[in-house]
């Protein structure tokens, strides 16, 4: 009987050798890192080479960091493996995987209450980042248009948003020659209010986007304020300015445990909405969605048809080829789970994230800015000035493995530091409890060395000593 780390190969001779695991001569010499070896490798060597290096990653389970999922189910995992070498573009090859696209985009207009009897539209996406490209293009194309009829230049368009935003919108206005006109924070306010907002639009602007569930606090911005700011604006002067909802995180949150709240298509000027099936939809990364409450929200200009993978077929994404196994999946956690699985999920998420965000304002040196009640997703700060920063406790908790990132608010708050936690499927309330005792753990460590200087952070050209 052989031993575990021993196995037969076949080498390209005929002979069959006896090679240890780790004794053969690729494993003891360096391999080429920047330049393509010149010779083959056995298989399990070569796995055996990039497995032991990506051991040096954070465990993904640990990384309070990170909105992307990190933990599915079994026979999720097995319907992607199954599923990961077939190309969503190719619809005509897999019309099947072009079904179940379908069917989600469906569920997720009835999600987020399209219309009765509107034809709504939309398609899956790499990320929200990509829909949200989409949807920010359709809303400029739209805007021409209106411009056009008038008789009127469509050469200065702009964009209101809160500062809070995500980068991608950033990359939107600077890829697409769009004015951002930016809310910042101020004091307390930490998202964008239909007040600030109101003050920023004019016949120019393309429209506005509101965020449920900024990634700086994980709070909701008031999409019906914003609408009903819209709706007296838009009647009185004739404009047309409409939403697009960057429902990214919370949307997957808000139907199931906020039903009530409207954010949605049930406000008039909202006319798309993204969301990130690799979030709070469950499914591991590399699937967004966008969803026009009508297909007249997407203009024709944006959709190509294509012929030349075997049927004629319109594509209005950025990316062309792409797995299809993130929508299985994603099609799967919606079968799966059903209105009720996906309820109970989050209602635990958020259980979780007030336990420990009340957990952490009781260690005494935190201030929260949120709680989780929102998305479940808080940040917090230091009260006053100490002998360490966020940025101490966000290094010393990666000593026990944990991910917690320490960071400045944008402006006008570039002098707060904050901490952020999301808590996520997989997080339980046992794990809350084990962190806690690593803070605390942290915050003794730093008591007991009352001369420790904390670190100098350097942002946007500022020095923070003390947050």
């Amino acid at each position: 009987m052989l031993h575990k780390k021993m196995k037969l190969e076949k080498l390209t001779n005929g002979e069959r050798v006896l090679v240890p695991t780790y004794g053969a001569r690729e494993m003891n010499r360096t391999v080429p890192k920047y330049e393509m070896p010149e010779e083959e490798m056995l298989p399990r060597i070569a796995y055996n080479l990039i497995h032991d290096e990506l051991m040096l990653d954070g465990n993904s389970r640990l990384n309070l960091a990170t909105f992307v999922t990190t933990w599915m189910e079994p026979e999720a995992r097995e319907l992607m493996s199954e599923t990961f070498d077939k190309n969503m573009i190719d619809k005509d090859e897999y019309p099947q995987t072009a079904e179940l696209e379908l069917r989600c985009v469906n569920m997720l207009s009835r999600l987020y209450h399209a219309p009765e009897g509107a034809e709504s539209c939309g398609c899956s996406t790499i990320g929200s980042s990509e829909a949200v490209m989409l949807g920010a293009m359709a809303l400029k194309w739209k805007w021409r248009e209106r411009m056009k009829a008038k008789g009127k230049k469509a050469d200065n368009p702009n964009m209101v948003m809160g500062v809070d935003v995500q980068v991608c919108w950033d990359k939107f206005c600077r890829y697409w020659d769009v004015e951002p006109r930016f809310v910042p924070m101020q004091g307390n306010r930490y998202v964008m209010n239909a007040e600030e907002m109101i003050k920023r639009v004019d016949e120019n602007t393309i429209g506005v986007a509101g965020i449920l569930g900024t990634t700086f606090t994980g709070q909701y911005e008031p999409i019906k304020e914003m609408n009903d700011a819209l709706e007296k604006l838009n009647t009185k002067t004739g404009w047309c300015v409409p939403i697009h909802v960057d429902a990214a995180s919370g949307g997957f949150v808000a139907p199931f445990i906020q039903p009530k709240l409207k954010w949605d298509f049930r406000l008039k000027w909202v006319k798309s909405i993204n969301v990130s099936g690799h979030k709070y939809g469950l499914v591991y990364p590399g699937v967004g969605w966008i969803i026009w409450r009508e297909a007249s929200e997407l203009p024709e200009d944006l959709v190509f048809k294509v012929n030349y993978l075997g049927g004629e077929m319109p594509t209005f994404a950025l990316n062309f080829s792409r797995p299809g196994n993130q929508i299985v999946a994603q099609y799967y956690n919606f079968l799966r789970l059903g209105k009720k699985g996906y309820k109970r999920i989050m209602e635990s998420a958020r259980n979780t994230a007030l336990y420990l965000s009340d957990q952490i304002s009781k260690l005494g040196p935190f201030e929260l800015l949120t709680q989780g009640s929102d998305i479940p997703v808080f940040a917090f700060k230091l009260k006053e000035k100490t002998n360490f920063t966020v940025f101490d406790i966000s290094e010393m908790v990666r000593d026990r493995g944990w991910l917690i990132p320490a960071y400045t608010l944008p402006e006008n708050d570039t002098s707060v530091a904050v901490l952020r936690i999301v808590v996520k499927e997989g997080f339980s309330k046992d794990m809350a409890d084990l962190l806690i005792g690593d803070l605390k753990r942290i915050l003794k460590h730093f008591a007991d060395q009352p001369d420790h200087k904390p670190k100098e952070i350097k942002t946007t050209g500022k020095v923070i000593k003390h947050c």
